[in-house]
């Protein structure tokens, strides 16, 4: 009896406690906002809430067995994200004075380049981390609710979140020095397939972002916390991964969709996750609602099927729109709760029902500012001699 009175008194102080929260003023509203290891706190409601309606999400690939047998820490300081498009494997096709030349000039980085920069990143004490460890989440009377999570490493790692935007191998990409696809080995392991200036078909698992950074945590797993890799942001007008699953009419489409979801399986099971891009990499601020409505339905009915739901929602362009936009609230309906931008450092402001950051571009305009990437890599000794000095 005395512990089914102590639930009662426990339900009806949880939803006083819940319906204080909702009378509260909006400006009570933004809880936390982290950047630069400073943490601004305006409201300590997150941090009273029940620990035990936090749990943590569960993780769908199976953990490496660590390495490091250091102690963990708590991390208090900045989780920096950084960005990339898909690598740069043929510069002579990249850079060969075309129309599209000068794009890539600008938003890419060659393997070469690529590899540096990891290295870099793991001399300088970074570790891959998923974004999912960086909050809680709960369902508190209906309403999803997250806060911050207590980040453990071990002492002198760094985290570090990496996106890679548009893996979807567009038709230009293919024309233009990226890979085709991605593919699944005999021994279950991810490459890449492309083909070379002459037309020849080459499997790698050393000419793009997804196998080189496997190979580097295999050799290095203290570059990861637990096997995580990154966030794989897609969009959905050509398919996925090299896979046209767009055409649902095509006598393929089977058999584009089978291979894709496997790969999806197969990715996931070593430690990547999946975020959404929108359907049309259609810009969210400019576009209206209605536009927008459409194109995100389109996506969850054609792209989500195949990769499963994802609470990331990762903006083309990093062309955000405001917390208190009517598109935002209809984005929040859709099941997304983690908001990624582009800007010159990682910002991340937590709020009581989702998370808004900022990710650090890394590509070929921003490796022309070497004293904001400074933290990271240096600049100069990375960029590629292949690389043209502009266009």
């Amino acid at each position: 009896m005395r512990s089914g009175k102590k639930a009662k008194f426990n339900i009806i102080l949880l939803l006083f406690i819940v319906l204080s929260s909702a009378c509260s003023s909006s400006e009570e509203q933004s809880i936390l906002a982290v950047s630069n290891n400073n943490i601004l706190n305006s409201a300590n409601e997150a941090n009273n809430f029940y620990e035990s309606m936090y749990v943590d999400r569960k993780r769908e690939y199976k953990p490496y067995e660590n390495s490091y047998k250091e102690e963990l820490v708590e991390y208090k300081g900045t989780v920096n994200h950084i960005f990339f498009h898909p690598l740069i494997i043929y510069p002579e096709k990249a850079f060969d004075g075309d129309y599209l030349s000068e794009g890539y000039n600008d938003w890419f980085v060659t393997v070469k380049e690529f590899k540096k920069i990891i290295e870099s990143l793991y001399q300088k004490g970074y570790m891959l981390i998923d974004i999912n460890d960086t909050f809680d989440a709960a369902e508190i009377a209906g309403r999803k609710m997250l806060r911050e999570k207590r980040l453990m490493l071990p002492k002198g790692k760094k985290p570090l979140i990496i996106s890679i935007d548009d893996m979807n191998y567009y038709e230009y990409m293919i024309n233009n020095g990226n890979a085709h696809k991605l593919v699944i080995d005999d021994n279950e392991i991810v490459k890449t397939y492309s083909k070379d200036k002459n037309g020849q078909s080459v499997i790698s698992n050393d000419n793009d972002i997804v196998p080189i950074l496997d190979d580097f945590v295999s050799e290095h797993p203290d570059f990861s916390l637990e096997g995580a890799k990154g966030i794989i942001a897609l969009t959905g007008y050509e398919g996925i991964l090299g896979y046209r699953t767009n055409n649902i009419k095509s006598l393929t489409y089977e058999n584009e969709k089978r291979e894709a979801v496997n790969l999806v399986n197969r990715l996931k099971s070593t430690g990547w996750t999946f975020a959404c891009h929108g359907y049309g990499h259609l810009d969210a601020y400019k576009i209206d609602i209605s536009r927008l409505m459409r194109d995100t339905n389109r996506w969850k009915s054609e792209v989500e099927p195949l990769i499963g739901p994802t609470s990331v929602y990762i903006y083309p362009f990093g062309s955000t729109v405001n917390y208190t936009d009517p598109k935002f609230k209809f984005l929040m309906d859709k099941g997304f709760d983690v908001f990624c931008g582009v800007g010159p450092e990682t910002i991340t402001e937590y709020k009581k029902d989702c998370i808004i950051t900022d990710r650090r571009p890394i590509d070929g305009i921003s490796l022309n500012y070497p004293k904001r990437l400074a933290d990271l890599f240096d600049c100069n000794s990375v960029i590629d001699n292949v690389r043209p000095d502009k266009y």
